[in-house]
């Protein structure tokens, strides 16, 4: 798990990629982060002479007595906050059937959020993720810092194909003791991870992200076709008549009616990113939706 440093052509990358989030996260998102992602509580911050309405509870009677006059305590909320962001990087991201792959929008989508988070003055740490966690960058402040985080998912290549997230989750129990939020951007091509995402959400405020691709929703009409699962190595022939893309259609949606399913029973609020949309849409909707039922309790 050690860190590595980015290379000029990745710096660059990572550049583009910094020009671009921080124009998003000027123009769309600014302000949306900061209020739907709360400190860590109030800490206080001066007296002030009590005026009327004020609450009774909160009058300092030292100073009160020591001014002759009544004060009230002002509190200002905590904004000392880490972002960790755990990416799955497991080799079903090496697929994309519009241009990009699903690990270079996780990669862009992670930047965003990171530059939202530093905006703010937030930590910000990395989990990179497979069937085990292959990159741990522990939590700090800082544009150079959020950099490097990016380069690290650039550059990154997996020592392992598969995909196990409760394993990503479970190491971020053990490392983040201190309650945080937690975007968990993936595939989510995986099982068995209800139960890790059920304690995780507990202890954190957890995101999920889902990266998808509308080929894994729906197959093209072209004729035979042949398909590899990147984490197996399993290759199978289709041949993409009406029937069976209906059939592939069906399984692909219950599929994912079955994980938004199990999600909502965890009850965190999804994001759901594709590589043929603008991301950035589906954030500030999240953002925006989050808020207003924030708002309403």
């Amino acid at each position: 798990m050690a860190l590595t440093t980015p290379s000029g052509e990745l710096f660059k990358k990572a550049r583009k990629i910094e020009i671009a989030s921080r124009r998003l996260v000027d123009e769309q998102l600014a302000g949306q982060y900061h209020s739907v992602f709360k400190g860590r509580g109030l800490v206080f911050s001066d007296v002030r002479p009590y005026s009327a309405g004020d609450d009774v509870r909160a009058i300092d009677w030292n100073i009160t007595a020591r001014m002759n006059a009544p004060h009230v305590k002002q509190f200002v909320e905590e904004r000392d906050r880490t972002v960790n962001l755990v990416i799955d990087m497991s080799a079903s991201g090496y697929f994309g059937s519009r241009g990009a792959a699903k690990r270079e929008l996780a990669a862009e989508l992670a930047a965003v959020v990171a530059f939202s988070a530093i905006k703010n003055n937030d930590r910000v740490g990395l989990y990179v993720i497979t069937d085990k966690v292959e990159r741990y960058v522990p939590p700090k402040k800082g544009r150079r810092h959020v950099l490097r985080v990016i380069g690290e998912i650039l550059a990154f290549e997996p020592t392992s194909r598969g995909t196990d997230l409760a394993a990503g989750l479970d190491f971020l129990g053990k490392v983040a003791r201190r309650r945080s939020v937690v975007f968990l951007v993936s595939d989510f091509l995986s099982d068995g991870w209800e139960r890790a995402m059920r304690i995780t959400a507990q202890r954190h405020e957890l995101v999920p992200v889902v990266v998808g691709d509308p080929m894994e929703r729906a197959l093209p009409d072209v004729g035979l076709l042949v398909l590899e699962d990147l984490e197996t190595g399993e290759v199978i022939e289709v041949d993409t008549t009406a029937a069976a893309r209906a059939a592939f259609a069906r399984r692909a949606a219950e599929a994912a009616a079955a994980r938004d399913l199990a999600l909502r029973r965890i009850n965190v609020d999804l994001v759901s990113v594709t590589t043929d949309q603008p991301y950035v849409d589906a954030l500030v909707a999240f953002f925006r939706a989050r808020a207003k039922r924030m708002a309403h309790g």
